[in-house]
């Protein structure tokens, strides 16, 4: 009998706690909007943040909550995502303009580009705090990887001839990763249906490239003076395309002398030259 009252008394508060809390999941409980799961699912879990909110589950949490009502801003989903989207909270889908990533660098590994051999930790980050980087070019790709630990595609490889990194376009869901984890900011994401890219990054003036790199843009402005549409300008020393004017002609990588103006389609898969 001593035993039996104990267990008795334990046996009442468990059941009248567990009672409480239903009652309180009942009644105050806050229900999730089922949608919710069910965008999230169609979402591909790339949480890159290309769609402006904090991955995934806050941009499904922000159709279901009003906070936007564009079904169509996840780029690495395509239009495949955005209508399923559509489907799903009532709203009309729009076209999602693809991105692509691509190396703004046309570099190689050559002994006379670099100032000194690094023997740190082989990352690109750490490189870039010990003067910049090995390359003399301070707007080099410095060619360690960190482009390639963050890409959910294995998009990202480095060239082993030129020690510089190179993105597959077959593979680029255009997530922006690669551009936002690359220290010296080389990396930009472009339009798949773009055709011409500029692979350099320098703002030295062209005697100074020259001295560091046969590959780099010298600012020589023939691009700029050929171009019918006025879709390229020479802006502090570095060859920019207009993407909104630019038809792809490719008369701007036909006349460039150091051939860093590469012409070729996204859309293909087919790499830059």
């Amino acid at each position: 009998m001593p035993i039996l009252i104990p267990i008795i008394a334990l046996g009442a508060i468990a059941l009248l706690c567990a009672v409480l809390l239903t009652l309180s999941s009942v009644f105050f409980g806050v229900k999730e909007d089922e949608r919710i799961g069910m965008v999230r699912d169609c979402l591909p879990g790339a949480n890159c943040g290309a769609c402006g909110f904090s991955g995934c589950d806050g941009y499904a949490k922000a159709l279901c909550d009003g906070t936007t009502d564009n079904p169509s801003l996840c780029i690495p989903g395509g239009d495949g995502v955005a209508r399923e989207i559509g489907e799903i909270m009532g709203l009309t889908a729009g076209d999602v303009v693809e991105k692509v990533a691509y190396v703004a660098c046309n570099g190689s590994c050559a002994p006379e580009e670099r100032k000194y051999r690094y023997e740190g930790i082989k990352t690109c980050r750490a490189a870039n705090m010990n003067y910049s980087g090995d390359r003399f070019c301070t707007f080099a790709c410095l060619g360690y990887g960190d482009c390639i630990r963050v890409c959910p595609r294995d998009a990202i490889t480095i060239n082993e001839e030129r020690c510089i990194a190179e993105i597959d376009p077959k593979k680029c869901i255009g997530c922006g990763l690669c551009a936002k984890e690359c220290p010296n900011n080389i990396i930009h994401l472009i339009n798949d249906t773009s055709t011409v890219v500029v692979k350099c990054s320098s703002h030295d003036r062209g005697a100074q490239v020259r001295k560091v790199c046969l590959n780099g843009c010298i600012g020589c402005g023939k691009c700029e003076k050929t171009c019918p549409h006025g879709a390229i300008k020479v802006e502090n020393n570095l060859a920019t395309i207009d993407y909104e004017k630019c038809t792809g002609c490719g008369k701007c990588h036909d006349v460039c002398p150091v051939k860093c103006i590469h012409f070729g389609n996204f859309i293909c898969g087919a790499h830059f030259e």
